[in-house]
């Protein structure tokens, strides 16, 4: 069973994202018409949207009948879709052929559409635009050939770079074709046209850096033999995925945690707070975002990310400015009362507000494996098991930032103990309050740079 459960984890996850809906237009000029090559290949999460169409019978395992019975009607739409001309005058286009499969992803189902579309054509000029896209982010490509007739000018390439959907190449993953339109004028004469170029069923690239681990997370809400003991299984190992994703690189948690334990009598407190705030927000973001796709609410939810970005970057700038105002107000009452003096002043408010927003910050962006699990299990009847593997993650999420933090605050007090108090010591402190006031600048910066790293693409 686990076996079974790590080599489904080692299937690819898209290599252009979970939220993509690629399209390729194959273009060949022939004698008298102009066939369309159309290929769709949806990411897991579109496909999942898609499967209440495909599979109707609901035993999330699309037949033969089903994928083709989804197909001539997607086709239809994908030709009803496309605006041709040819020499200025409007060109009916056609089905002639559709088919589909449905290839696995990242744990899930993917779909794979191939359409072959034709309309009346011949010598001349030839203009070309497939509007069915729906708002969808993806990669765009259009080629065009000719079939026994010489493409005197054209605006698009011959050759597919993806390999029609198949091999996307790896240099442009993070700045994909967006091709959506072609113009190319055509004499008759010329060679017949060579072999098609390669089809699907290529293995899909896996992306870079993609990490195993969260790949077997969303394979395991694919299982069809649940048990009570692969499902408690399941759960810790949600457990263990939450916890990595907290300390994995470039999430900028662990640096918030060790914020939160700065200067402060409750420093225990705040770290509690801090993995209880960002285990909530990023859970609750799970949830909503996956009942929104699920429901169809929301179509493009990949048009999301980089605002709730922003909005994470805006709230650690707060929290940064927050803790900045309650370290400069301490120096300031530390400088003119002596230390002797008692600190009631509700410094304690501002500090816990700070370490609210942080963790709101931390967890405003939800984990897209998260949300591909929960949608995935929506979509074969387990949306329960889903909620259960999100919420197991959200709680490893919340154990590791607390222990960082407990770790973190107990060594520096540790350390503390041991420093003796000497002359040469005395001199390598900072001056009163300047720790609290540098950390608290650092935050700020960093969230400034949080901010503009999602608007900038």
């Amino acid at each position: 069973m686990i076996a079974a459960a790590v080599a489904a984890g080692l299937l690819a996850a898209h290599p252009l994202g979970n939220f993509t809906v690629n399209r390729y237009d194959g273009l060949v000029v022939a004698a008298h018409e102009l066939r369309v090559d159309h290929v769709e290949d949806l990411a897991e999460i579109p496909a999942a949207q898609a499967m209440p169409d495909v599979d109707a019978d609901g035993d999330g395992r699309p037949s033969a009948a089903e994928l083709s019975g989804w197909a001539a009607g997607s086709c239809r739409r994908a030709a009803s879709s496309m605006r041709i001309t040819v020499d200025g005058r409007a060109a009916a286009a056609s089905v002639a052929s559709s088919a589909a499969t449905a290839p696995r992803g990242q744990g899930l189902p993917t779909l794979r559409l191939e359409c072959r579309i034709t309309a009346p054509a011949g010598p001349g000029t030839v203009s070309f635009r497939d509007g069915g896209d729906g708002g969808r982010i993806g990669w765009r490509e259009i080629t065009a050939r000719g079939d026994r007739m010489t493409l005197s000018a054209s605006d698009v390439p011959g050759p597919s770079r993806s390999g029609r959907l198949t091999a996307y190449p790896e240099d442009m993953l993070a700045s994909p074709l967006d091709q959506r339109s072609a113009t190319l004028t055509a004499r008759a004469g010329g060679p017949p046209l060579a072999g098609p170029a390669a089809g699907g069923g290529a293995e899909r690239l896996l992306p870079r850096g993609a990490d195993g681990l969260t790949r077997r997370f969303t394979s395991l809400v694919a299982r069809h033999d649940l048990t009570p003991g692969f499902a408690a299984l399941a759960f810790l190992f949600a457990l263990l995925l939450g916890a990595l994703h907290a300390l994995a690189p470039g999430h900028g948690k662990t640096i918030m945690a060790a914020q939160a334990i700065g200067d402060g009598r409750r420093r225990t407190r705040d770290v509690l707070a801090l993995g209880l705030t960002v285990t909530l927000t990023h859970t609750a973001g799970v949830l909503a975002l996956g009942l929104l796709v699920t429901t169809g609410t929301l179509l493009a939810p990949e048009a999301l990310f980089p605002w709730l970005g922003a909005a994470g970057g805006v709230l650690v700038t707060a929290a940064g400015a927050v803790l900045l105002r309650r370290a400069l107000r301490t120096r300031r009452h530390t400088h003119t009362h002596g230390h002797g003096h008692g600190h009631g002043h509700g410094h304690g408010g501002s500090r816990r507000g700070g370490v609210v927003l942080m963790g709101l910050a931390g967890g405003m962006v939800p984990s897209p494996s998260a949300v591909v699990v929960l949608v995935g299990g929506a979509a074969i009847g387990r949306a329960w098991f889903g909620v259960v593997l999100v919420l197991a993650y959200g709680l490893g999420l919340a154990a590791a930032l607390v222990g960082v933090g407990l770790l973190v605050l107990g060594t520096g007090r540790a350390l503390m103990r041991r420093v003796p108090a000497t002359p040469t010591a005395a001199r390598l402190r900072l001056p009163g309050g300047m720790m609290p006031i540098g950390t608290s600048a650092t935050v700020v910066v960093l969230g400034l740079g949080l901010t503009l790293r999602s608007l900038v693409p």
